[in-house]
């Protein structure tokens, strides 16, 4: 997808109504109160090293060419990290969804709030190994 696709389909995910069940779609999931979509998911690459480092070079490149446009669209995002939401979780909280999945597979989120929803831009990648995923969520529940 280019950069202008994927602006698009951020638009429609802002302006459509979530459904009153957890629906998937070909690229992600909707639920009461969200919309989340994986722009860059994990490939499969075997074990060709090559390939894994173009992936996630790819998936870098998007993440940050994305960053750019919308923060020039919105502004400077919030900045959070996931960390003290997993520590809940391990302790036992309850974190509504979207966020759960969120926390649990990205290192860092970038938030806007717009109108009446976020819309969060998280990059989840493995610490060892060549997974790279870029995601955007849209959400009326604010975060944890």
């Amino acid at each position: 997808m280019t950069s202008a696709q994927h602006l698009r389909l951020i638009d429609g995910m802002r302006t459509r109504d979530f459904p009153t069940e957890r629906i998937w779609s070909g690229s992600g999931v909707s639920g009461p109160g969200y919309h989340t979509v994986f722009l860059h998911g994990d490939a499969e690459q075997g074990d060709d090293e090559a390939a894994w480092l173009e992936h996630r070079a790819q998936c870098l490149a998007e993440h940050d060419a994305l960053l750019t446009l919308l923060t020039g669209r919105w502004g400077e995002p919030q900045v959070i990290s996931p960390w003290s939401a997993q520590q809940r979780m391990i302790a036992g909280e309850e974190i509504a969804e979207p966020w759960r999945e969120a926390v649990v597979r990205c290192a860092v989120l970038q938030l806007w709030r717009i109108e009446d929803r976020w819309i969060a831009m998280g990059l989840c990648m493995e610490e060892e190994g060549p997974g790279c995923e870029l995601c955007v969520l849209v959400t009326d529940v604010d975060p944890p």
